[in-house]
């Protein structure tokens, strides 16, 4: 029998960063990963790191933190993930749409984030190849990328440079409850007992909270990228259109489609977003690639002669409410979550796992969890009820 103080389910980017404060913090930790690293969510999205997405309330608060963090005190390791601070460009087709776009800009900004608006007349010299008759931008130079599998390996890297240990092809089979806490889990390779255990599943994490008998609602949310022939350089910053703002919040289950579109340093143009809630189905769909190719060329017209040599599709974890599960389950003492990110899990991870092992060892976090709580959800169902 192995024993630790924190043991993290998932060994995807949220469970990388979690394992990496944890570690650092002093306390002895084990990640557990049924896959490889990094071999769900983590390897199948582009990289965001937003905070031109988030509308203002808790998730802005999480994501202006996590960016502090990415260019802070993780600032000496930005080449290990290719960190680029290229910055976002928002763009309304219409004149609703910018005015929709305006009035979010000026609560984003009494939030305290970096934005400015750009006139239509202007959006050329942010981006020249964008079609002509947009109604005007929004140009937030705090929006960044990483590559996402990089990340999650360097994570854990210094995660085990400070002392954590790593077992991938580890899937845990029961957790281990003695007089209603919870002690540890059991694998196939034996027990691990710990002080605190860290659901870190991504859209898995509804399937481990059943094993400590407590629901969370986390559900697979489908998404896909293109990936164009490589180019020069003819797009300079993440660029999307304002109403992917509002798919991003929405609960709708069918598809919807928005055009979110970026080179790379390699020359390749990535191509989403698209988003459906079809459990794991993992058949590709052509209706979501087309959506997004016909966006994408409704935004940059020269797309239309550029050949498209793969796609990808992930899982993304979902959450009703659009806010993660972070902290402790109040239903089951030594449970923790860190969950339910959904496409904005690789800017948020950093934030995440700090704030979870500031919570773990007993220190005030930087910020308030309540509105994270991973109970919230049962306390919402009594209500109704």
């Amino acid at each position: 029998m192995s024993t630790a103080d924190v043991v993290i389910i998932g060994a995807g980017i949220v469970g990388a960063a979690t394992a990496y404060f944890c570690a650092r913090a002093g306390m002895s930790v084990r990640v557990l990963e049924r896959g490889e690293v990094a071999s769900g969510t983590s390897s199948h999205g582009e990289g965001n790191i937003l905070v031109s997405d988030k509308e203002p309330g808790p998730e802005l608060d999480l994501a202006h933190h996590s960016l502090g963090i990415w260019r802070g005190e993780l600032a000496e390791h930005a080449h290990r993930w290719e960190f680029e601070p290229k910055g976002g460009l928002v763009v309304a087709r219409g004149v609703g749409g910018y005015a929709g776009l305006t009035t979010l800009v000026e609560e984003q900004r009494a939030h305290g984030t970096r934005v400015e608006l750009v006139e239509a007349e202007d959006l050329a010299d942010h981006e020249p190849h964008l079609r002509p008759d947009l109604a005007g931008g929004a140009f937030y130079p705090d929006d960044c990328q990483v590559q996402p599998i990089l990340a999650t390996a360097a994570l854990l890297r210094l995660a085990r440079d400070a002392g954590a240990q790593l077992s991938t092809r580890t899937e845990v089979r029961e957790l281990i409850v003695d007089r209603d806490r919870l002690l540890g889990v059991r694998t196939e390779a034996g027990p691990v007992h710990a002080g605190a255990v860290v659901n870190a599943a991504g859209p898995w994490a509804a399937t481990v909270a059943a094993l400590a008998g407590v629901s969370l609602p986390v559900a697979p949310r489908r998404g896909y990228v293109l990936v164009t022939e490589p180019l020069p350089p003819m797009i300079r910053h993440k660029v999307y259109a304002a109403e992917y703002v509002g798919d991003v919040g929405s609960g709708d289950g069918a598809l919807q489609s928005s055009p979110v579109i970026e080179g790379t340093p390699a020359g390749t143009v990535l191509i989403g977003s698209s988003r459906e809630r079809v459990g794991f189905a993992d058949r590709p769909s052509d209706q979501a690639l087309a959506a997004l190719a016909r966006n994408a060329t409704q935004l940059f017209p020269f797309l239309a002669r550029v050949r498209a040599i793969r796609h990808y599709h992930g899982f993304r974890p979902y959450l009703p409410d659009h806010l993660p599960a972070i902290g402790a389950d109040a239903r089951l003492p030594g449970l923790w979550h860190a969950g339910g990110h959904e496409g904005a899990g690789i800017g948020l991870s950093v934030g995440t796992g700090k704030l979870l092992a500031q919570a773990i060892t007993g220190a005030e976090p930087d910020l308030s969890l309540l509105p994270f709580d991973p109970a919230r959800f049962d306390r919402a169902s009594a209500g109704a009820a």
